[in-house]
């Protein structure tokens, strides 16, 4: 086994994604939902540091609270990874957690991706770019668009990948202060299930909605109050499963000046898109 690769580069961006539209156009005999959607990157995220170990040991520097190591999605990606090309190495991974667990910023299956980026690289592994997405998809549905690395129309459980050409926009993104469990919403009998299914040709600025939305709203008035005061401003949405909403806006700052707008107490932050991922030239 070669020596791992060493970088002078201290931490990689793991990055927030927003579901532009999100609908639910059926359901599989196994339970999964299908959906179609369109995926976009923010160029704001968690921040990991990783460094390769020659003693094959896996250690998180510094545990999510809560989170047991076999829940842990950075863990579990730099474990599959190793288990499946039976590599000898080991990292140390330290995690900067900036987006909120729970909000559907993807940000669990994005450190995860991050991590099978960065140690593929790292172990010298040379994994092609679709073998690390099949893995991503075992631990995620959300964690293949992030290896994928382009903006992109989904479909399947949101694994089936097409890149897609986005305008540039910025974007408010307001964090409501509560959890919403994914399975949770999935499940729920007022969950709309029989959305038609379209073409990609037919998304554009402002196409569609996400029909977990009502189903959140309903349940976490939180959501629902958000989502009426960014509305204000223009076409807002929530994104993935909730709990957190944006909206759109043309330049940097007219998005700045509607978050300073925000009613006291009110959180979120401010982005603009990716239209690819930072770490896209780590896989082939």
């Amino acid at each position: 086994m070669a020596e791992p690769v060493t970088f002078e580069r201290a931490s990689y961006l793991a990055p927030a994604k927003l579901n532009l539209f999100l609908h639910v156009v059926g359901r599989r005999a196994d339970g999964y939902h299908l959906l179609q959607t369109v995926f976009r990157f923010l160029d704001f995220g968690d921040s990991l540091r990783i460094t390769p170990r020659a003693d094959g040991a896996i250690r998180l520097l510094n545990p999510l609270p809560g989170v047991s190591e076999d829940k842990d999605l950075c863990f579990r990606a730099a474990s599959l990874l190793k288990a499946r090309t039976g590599c000898r190495l080991g990292a140390e991974i330290g995690l900067d957690k900036r987006l909120p667990l729970g909000g559907g910023l993807g940000g669990g299956s994005s450190d995860a991706a991050t991590v099978l980026l960065v140690l593929n690289r790292l172990w010298r592994l040379d994994l092609p770019r679709a073998e690390l997405q099949a893995l991503g998809l075992e631990l995620g549905a959300d964690v293949p668009v992030f290896v994928f690395g382009h903006s992109a129309f989904a479909e399947g459980v949101g694994e089936q990948l097409q890149a897609v050409a986005l305008a540039p926009a910025s974007y408010v993104v307001l964090v409501p202060p509560v959890h919403v469990s994914t399975p949770a919403i999935f499940g729920h009998p007022a969950l709309t299930r029989n959305t038609p299914a379209v073409k990609m040709r037919v998304f554009s600025e402002g196409f569609g909605h996400n029909d977990l939305e009502p189903v959140v709203c309903a349940l976490c008035p939180q959501v629902a109050e958000h989502l009426a005061w960014l509305r204000q401003f223009g076409e807002a949405r929530m994104t993935g499963s909730g709990a957190c909403v944006f909206a759109a806006f043309p330049d940097r700052a007219t998005a700045e000046r509607v978050f300073a707008a925000r009613p006291e107490g009110m959180n979120g932050f401010v982005a603009d898109g990716l239209d690819t991922h930072p770490l896209l030239g780590w896989a082939a």
